[in-house]
């Protein structure tokens, strides 16, 4: 396999990362609002302490766009660098820095959601956050998606971020 061969392949890759995840969370996203709902009243909160917050499990429509048109962008840049097309090739350089540094930073959020939501809890002025256990209320949400999506994460994240650097080189070489 040729070295542009390898990076479409890789683009592929992470292009279907951004039409499974995103559906999969569009249909998943109420049931883990609801487990995050029920977690929160658990602990003795409010709803409204996730509401204040902006705390939220579903995705919105406008999320599903952009993940829609990421993976379509990508799929379109891995079919033509498959084809050979060096428009294919000069799109890369400008899209694939862009993915590395862009989704890299969206998806190092969702590998790490526990650290983070643990931490801005623990940063806010608001003393009813405090007390909220992140890694409960996290898992709680998390138990309305598949067992596989979070292994799928962590590919997109590989992807995006070690995968887009490996593109650039292979397009490079």
């Amino acid at each position: 396999m040729n070295t542009t061969a390898l990076a479409a392949a890789l683009q592929l890759l992470l292009a279907a990362t951004f039409f499974v995840i995103p559906v999969v969370a569009w249909l998943r996203g109420g049931a883990s609002q609801d487990a995050a709902e029920a977690e929160i009243r658990r602990q003795g909160h409010s709803l409204s302490v996730l509401a204040r917050h902006g705390i939220a499990f579903r995705e919105k429509p406008w999320e599903l766009a952009l993940a829609l048109t990421i993976g379509a962008t990508v799929t379109a840049l891995g079919v033509l660098n498959l084809t050979g097309s060096p428009t294919g090739r000069l799109l890369s350089w400008i899209v694939e820095p862009l993915v590395l540094l862009g989704v890299g930073f969206i998806t190092t959020g969702q590998v790490f959601a526990t650290a983070y939501t643990r931490a801005a809890f623990a940063r806010s002025s608001d003393p009813a956050l405090h007390s909220v256990d992140a890694t409960a209320l996290i898992a709680a949400a998390n138990t309305a998606f598949p067992a596989w999506l979070r292994p799928l994460v962590l590919t997109r994240f590989a992807l995006a971020t070690l995968g887009s650097a490996l593109v650039l080189v292979l397009l490079w070489v």
